[in-house]
């Protein structure tokens, strides 16, 4: 039988604290770390998280990508810190990852800055007025920034991973890679992917699947494939 493996993360990206709760007993012993995002924030997210913590053991990851000025960002992460959580992420940019890092404070809370979102290429960001230059150039130098402003890891796509993974600054950081799809899966709206096993492979210490999981027949079926496949990194 296979074992849950910390490296997965399993996306909660469902409605309401009732439906994740619900997903989280059909996985059973099989995951043993959640991310829970904005998308379920006003359904009882950080309820949630607090109770699989608390009263099952599960590693929580909070994915609320704050973004603000730096005392609104210390002050929203201070009050995230008291829940003992594991990681959370805010926007790579600098002044916000220090202000994030200040809130954390003496916490045991990783704060993950987020680079350039998975779900976007050149294109959306020309629309947003975001310098020239090649998406992993962009990703790199946003990472490096993120960890000399105080990081401790960093969110970029499996295509990224490798060259963050090579950088002097990266020692004893975290990535964790989103847009990960077993083979086979639908690609839904993530635009840079990869297998889980490649992820691996590619530096990541750790890779989050939702739809593939959440939507599936049978979603610890469907998480034990994505064990078998990480077995092959």
């Amino acid at each position: 039988m296979l074992r849950a493996d910390d490296r997965l993360i399993v996306a909660l990206d469902l409605p309401n604290l009732l439906a994740g709760m619900e997903l989280v007993q059909k996985l059973g012993d099989t995951v043993s770390f959640y991310k829970i995002g904005l998308g379920m924030l006003t359904g009882g997210g950080l309820a949630l998280a607090n109770e699989l913590k608390q009263e099952h053991g599960k590693r929580i990851f909070l994915d609320m990508k704050f973004f603000d000025i730096g005392a609104t960002v210390s002050a929203a992460v201070r009050g995230i810190a008291q829940y003992d959580l594991d990681f959370l992420t805010v926007h790579g940019d600098p002044h916000v990852v220090r202000a994030a890092r200040d809130g954390a404070g003496g916490s045991h809370l990783k704060i993950l800055a987020v680079t350039v979102l998975t779900s976007l290429d050149r294109a959306d960001l020309d629309a947003g007025l975001i310098k020239p230059g090649d998406i992993t150039d962009l990703t790199l130098e946003r990472a490096a920034r993120a960890f000399e402003a105080g990081a401790d890891g960093v969110i970029a796509s499996p295509q990224e991973a490798a060259g963050i993974r090579a950088m002097s600054c990266a020692s004893g950081k975290l990535i964790v890679t989103p847009g990960v799809r077993p083979a086979g899966a639908q690609p839904g709206d993530q635009k840079r992917i990869a297998t889980p096993s490649t992820a691996l492979r590619a530096g990541a210490d750790h890779i989050v699947v939702g739809r593939p999981v959440w939507q599936a027949a049978d979603p610890a079926a469907a998480a034990r494939a994505v064990l078998r496949d990480m077995a092959m990194a």
